[in-house]
């Protein structure tokens, strides 16, 4: 599936955003992301002169290291590329957040913690979306790795953190129907 044909139009920006889950040899886990920005013509930069077209007007790198319980342990970060020197010191107020944990209210502990002038919108903008590679990454790893060791569920833990946040994992829905039986319940008559 596709969108359907554009218009006739010209490339302006690029914007690259990755992140990767990795398990470490110490049993914690990492969380690489990288933002890139680029122009598709020359422009103009105050600090650095002209930039071609394709180069990096942004280029942000950042590692947040997570426990299992997603309790940030580390923070690192490595900008290649930004608009101005002053930039760079955006860095050290990402660590105000080690100690932060992942989960509901996540962006408000980002603001809270960088937001606005303590810190730099697009380390920012990858820290909002670390936290859905790390849900990506440490639980399916954990559950693969008590499966192997022949544990079972335990009936009692708390229903899983992505339940009732999307159309699929609605807990009415025929997916939990489905495939997380235990979690699920029926519509309420209308």
């Amino acid at each position: 599936m596709a969108l359907p044909e554009p218009v006739s139009r010209k490339a302006l920006h690029t914007r690259k955003i990755s992140f990767e889950g990795f398990v470490r040899d110490d049993g914690l886990f990492d969380i690489d992301a990288s933002l890139i920005d680029s122009k598709s013509e020359t422009i103009h930069m105050h600090e650095r002169g002209d930039l071609p077209p394709g180069g990096s007007i942004h280029h942000m790198l950042l590692r947040v290291t997570l426990d299992e319980g997603f309790t940030i342990r580390a923070i690192q970060t490595a900008m290649d590329a930004t608009p101005f020197a002053y930039c760079q010191n955006a860095n050290d107020p990402m660590q105000k957040l080690v100690g932060a944990k992942m989960g509901k209210g996540w962006r408000k502990t980002i603001e809270g913690a960088i937001g606005g002038i303590e810190g730099c919108t697009h380390l920012r903008e990858l820290l909002f979306n670390v936290a859905t590679a790390a849900y990506q990454t440490i639980p399916i790893y954990v559950a693969k790795q008590r499966q192997a060791r022949g544990e079972k569920r335990d009936p009692n833990a708390p229903a899983p953190h992505f339940l009732g946040g999307c159309l699929s994992w609605n807990r009415e829905g025929p997916v939990v129907q489905r495939w997380l039986p235990m979690y699920y319940r029926a519509p309420a008559e209308k």
